[in-house]
């Protein structure tokens, strides 16, 4: 459709500024495609701040995010060294920056690249912190500011010892490194030698998995376990003391004077020098009996005992 002569012209911006970056392809592409989104005036950013504060206008807030994309790729690639996949660093920066959107006073005075950055930081410090590790290495406020600090840190010194010709390579702080670090982030000495620590340590599967053959893997869970005081163990223990004390006692009460004799004779009295009791044909001399009858006496109180055990149990 062709203007009239003398009408003004104005450029309107993407009805659908989400649609300016792919929704499917690799990490390449979307980098490259948030990198073209064009970054808004301080006017611009000022208006579409008002109308999300004033109105709930979500797609003035997704300009603003929009606009502020290659910020978080930008902040993310500082990060690679953890090891944690780059796409997911974004991702978790991604968050950070909405978060920072939705809070943002254009009336403060500041820009909000600055505002973000420290939204942004924020979410990505978290992601770092959770999945670094299996256990988590840092909680309190100094150890979060030691863990993403020693590091760059150390390579400090290592570079400066390399200027100095120092020969010598350690990974590891000397005292007056310790204490120069201590100093720098305001840390006590003794959590920056826990810190170092955890970071040089790595993670260990405390019941790892069968292997491939089927065979159950040895890990530290087989020497840090204490039987001693599982529950099961001690109630174990403690019916075999029950048994072992009245329950024998018991048991014995239920026979007759000369299977009990016979009993406590074999199994349980212990001579001076360590040996057994009477043998079956020092009992049949003294009953005079054979040396079978006696056994099968005894058979027939072992029997009688294991009933009386049984109920007792």
């Amino acid at each position: 459709m062709k203007l009239p002569s003398g009408t003004a012209t104005t450029t309107l911006a993407p009805a659908n500024p989400w649609a300016l970056v792919p929704p499917l392809g690799n990490l390449d592409a979307y980098i490259s495609a948030v990198n073209r989104l064009p970054l808004l005036t301080h006017e611009e950013e000022q208006t579409y701040a008002r109308q999300l504060r004033d109105n709930n206008d979500v797609d003035a807030a997704g300009r603003l995010v929009m606009s502020h994309l290659r910020l978080v790729v930008s902040i993310a690639r500082q990060y690679l060294g953890y090891g944690l996949p780059h796409g997911d660093l974004i991702q978790e920066g991604n968050v950070g920056l909405m978060k920072a959107v939705k809070r943002f006073d254009p009336d403060q005075g500041v820009r909000l690249v600055s505002y973000a950055m420290h939204w942004i930081k924020a979410e990505i410090h978290e992601y770092i912190l959770k999945n670094w590790r299996m256990v988590k290495v840092a909680t309190t406020k100094a150890q979060r500011k030691l863990f993403f600090n020693l590091r760059s840190m150390k390579q400090g010194f290592k570079a400066d010892a390399a200027a100095a010709d120092a020969g010598t390579h350690r990974d590891t702080l000397s005292d007056h490194e310790i204490d120069s670090v201590a100093a720098q982030l305001n840390v006590k000495r003794e959590e920056v030698i826990e810190m170092e620590t955890r970071m040089a340590g790595g993670d260990v599967l405390l019941d790892p998995a069968p292997s491939d053959d089927g065979e159950q893997a040895f890990g530290p869970i087989a020497y840090l376990a204490d039987a001693s005081h599982e529950p099961t163990a001690m109630i174990e223990s403690r019916q075999r003391d029950e048994l072992a004390t009245d329950g024998i006692a018991t048991a014995l009460a239920s026979l007759d004077e000369r299977s009990r004799r016979i009993v406590e004779e074999r199994w349980l009295k212990v001579n001076d020098d360590g040996s057994g009791g009477m043998t079956l044909h020092d009992l049949a001399a003294v009953y005079g009996v054979s040396a079978e009858r006696i056994r099968q006496i005894e058979v027939a109180a072992m029997k009688k005992m294991k009933t009386a055990l049984a109920d007792y149990a």
